[in-house]
């Protein structure tokens, strides 16, 4: 297409690939939103569920966890159970876009979207 004109066909192909990497960043926006991970805590008496982008979708809390006299340790299991599962959707986020930067040849530690 561009054959022999240097350096303008090597823009064209910069531009293209530019292009085609904001499309598949784009994409994995999208699937982020439904790309669910589920954290627990208390040996799985609480698991938590949320999307790779971190908002919260569940909770599955065991009954046996509610005596009134361990009302804390209830709130803790909830609480580390959520952020095990925001810890497992970032790690599962960088996984993603690792995937990208690695297809489109970029050096693995760079983060996108800039």
């Amino acid at each position: 297409m561009l054959k022999g004109l240097g350096q303008l066909g090597d823009m064209a192909k910069m531009m293209k690939q530019a292009q085609e990497m904001q499309a598949k960043v784009m994409q994995l926006q999208e699937d982020l939103k439904t790309l669910m991970v589920t954290g627990e805590s208390g040996a799985g008496l609480v698991k938590a569920t949320c999307t790779a982008k971190g908002e919260l979708k569940g909770l599955d809390i065991d009954p046996s966890i509610f005596v009134p006299s361990e009302k804390e340790v209830a709130e803790d299991l909830i609480l580390a159970a959520i952020k095990d599962a925001q810890a497992k959707a970032e790690a599962r986020s960088a996984e993603e876009m690792g995937k990208i930067t690695e297809e489109l040849g970029l050096p693995a530690d760079m983060k996108l979207p800039f």
